[in-house]
């Protein structure tokens, strides 16, 4: 009889990497000319956000960007971060907090096992709380699996990783 083969798909990030892109922003803040005496501040909250608060939306997006490249640079997607709507903060500053996503929701699983059931290659999805196992005989057809997933991550909106293949 042959062993059947799977592999998960997730959605995490490395955590020290977060930490890491996180004080290399702080170090920025400090350092660049235009951010010096702004009174900006970026906090990561626990991993489950990161906080930039500042004095105009200019320099809010501007340190967004520095985040963003941070981000890439340290091997992270930046579609980890969910950006909420930016609000005023005390003594005239804004905020703006962006929520870390990680894990699948259960109508993201929706979608990955309705995907991989048109795709009609012969696996079985299943959806596991917040991850998708997808068996299979072929370990082929799971290769298949895997470069139909990555050609759809677009419209996923978020970053896909495969473990546990066996």
């Amino acid at each position: 009889m042959a062993k059947d083969s799977s592999f998960d798909v997730v959605s995490e990030f490395d955590k020290q990497e977060l930490v890491n892109a996180v004080d290399q922003v702080k170090r920025d803040l400090s350092s660049r000319f235009d951010l010096k005496n702004s009174n900006s501040t970026i906090d990561l909250e626990a991993d489950k956000a990161i906080t930039i608060t500042t004095n105009d939306e200019m320099k809010l997006r501007n340190i967004y960007d520095i985040l963003q490249s941070k981000l890439v640079k340290r091997g992270l997607s930046i579609k980890i971060l969910d950006p909420q709507a930016i609000e005023n903060a005390l003594g005239g500053n804004v905020r703006q907090v962006f929520n870390l996503r990680k894990g699948l929701t259960q109508e993201l699983a929706k979608k990955i096992v309705a995907d991989i059931k048109e795709s009609k290659l012969k696996v079985q999805a299943s959806i596991q709380g917040e991850q998708v196992r997808v068996t299979g005989k072929s370990k082929d057809d799971l290769q298949e699996v895997i470069q139909i997933l990555r050609k759809n991550e677009d419209k996923y909106d978020y970053p896909l990783q495969f473990t546990n293949y066996r």
